[in-house]
């Protein structure tokens, strides 16, 4: 792009949301609520991704011809492999033992979120200058920051199979969703599953609201303080257990209802009059997106009825298509979240390193592939059903 003049912005509010969020939703009404510019913000202003957690920002953006943005990328310089969910920290380590220094690197990403989407956040999606300029601006941000690397995670397909082109290593792993075949109701979806597989979900979810237990859906309005503040409980605790400190705080949950609450589902749980569970949800275009999980009592079965087959009911009623459930976890396959691949791209300036990530990334995405398939044979679903079918 001769004309192409590429921008680094420090904050999210050097852009008006107008703009960013243009580019964003590509075409569509808005963009998915990950990459827009109200939930990136929120993170910057509330401090959770900033230059302090080492997610300093430096978005980049790419003016067109008249001057305003054609394209931008949420783009970070970290001094960490932290809160990414593609693991690069063995990478790290072999560099820095053979002498050299890994970090600072470029990060591509929605911080803490593990979720599938545009990260080359094109305004007009014919223009196919856009995203190789973007490729290129990383792999200058790289050299003008004395980095070592620049990454791209959970791209959709399509930019995955574009950075490839442009000289970035690629690399695949695997999440589990759920798919939704155009279930009238949750028993629609029972009746493609094995006998055995039915009855052991009917019963896990009888047993799971037991002892008092009730659900409630809230979205909207319904997004209180006092909501989010026993919300952020149940979040501390897990993040607590899981991380050693959460990455998120609980200013950014306050602003974050103020400003996206029709595209948020907190799936609560009450029991004797107070909430004792409960799991975030964002809703996009067609996916539901499961984010965080947390409690202050145990009651068996209540995670999967919360976090996996609530957000299959809600789907269903609001004629969703997916549920992403967040990352890793074989124990979803049985609740008919079946493996799909998710991918990310690598650029790294040193060439030992990179032809080692190289030979290592081949091996890696084969054995992606292979245990992808012999998990989907295992999965729930009775052999001739629609579902079985599409997959």
């Amino acid at each position: 792009m001769p004309d192409a003049r590429i921008r680094i912005l420090s904050a999210l509010s050097e852009i008006p949301a107008a703009q960013w969020d243009a580019c964003a939703a590509g075409g569509a009404a808005r963009p998915e609520p990950f990459v827009s510019h109200a939930f990136l913000s929120a993170l910057e202003e509330t401090g959770c991704a900033s230059a302090r957690t080492g997610w300093h920002p430096q978005h980049l953006v790419l003016d067109g011809a008249d001057g305003t943005p054609a394209a931008v990328a949420p783009t970070y310089l970290k001094s960490h492999s932290r809160g990414e969910y593609v693991f690069d920290q063995g990478w790290a380590d072999a560099f820095q033992r053979a002498g050299g220094a890994y970090y600072p690197k470029v990060q591509v990403a929605v911080p803490f979120t593990p979720v599938t989407g545009q990260r080359l956040l094109v305004r007009d999606t014919t223009d196919a200058h856009a995203r190789p300029a973007l490729a290129a601006g990383l792999k200058e941000l790289v050299r003008l920051r004395s980095a070592s690397s620049a990454h791209v995670t959970f791209p959709v397909a399509e930019e995955w199979q574009q950075l490839t082109a442009l000289g970035f290593l690629p690399r695949t792993d695997r999440q589990f969703h759920w798919t939704n075949a155009g279930y009238g109701s949750y028993d629609d979806f029972l009746s493609v599953l094995a006998s055995r597989k039915r009855k052991a979900l009917k019963k896990e979810r009888r047993e799971a609201l037991g002892d008092g237990l009730s659900i409630e859906w809230l979205t909207g309005p319904d997004l209180t303080e006092e909501a989010w503040d026993a919300f952020f409980a149940f979040y501390t605790d897990t993040g607590d257990r899981k991380w050693g400190s959460p990455y998120l705080n609980r200013a950014f949950f306050s602003v974050l209802g103020a400003r996206l609450a029709d595209q948020i589902l907190l799936i609560m749980v009450r029991r004797n009059g107070r909430y004792v569970a409960g799991a975030l949800n964002f809703i996009g275009a067609q996916t539901l997106y499961g984010r965080y999980w947390g409690c202050i009592e145990q009651h068996p079965f209540l995670h999967f009825e919360v976090c996996y087959h609530q957000a299959i009911d809600f789907a269903i009623a609001r004629g969703l298509k997916v549920v992403e459930a967040g990352a890793q976890g074989e124990h979803k396959l049985a609740r008919g979240y079946l493996p799909v691949t998710t991918y990310s791209a690598h650029y790294i300036v040193h060439p030992g390193l990179r032809e080692a990530v190289a030979q290592y990334l081949d091996r890696e995405r084969a054995y992606v592939e292979e245990d992808a398939a012999i998990l989907t044979d295992l999965g729930p679903f009775r052999r001739g059903s629609t579902q079985d079918e599409q997959d």
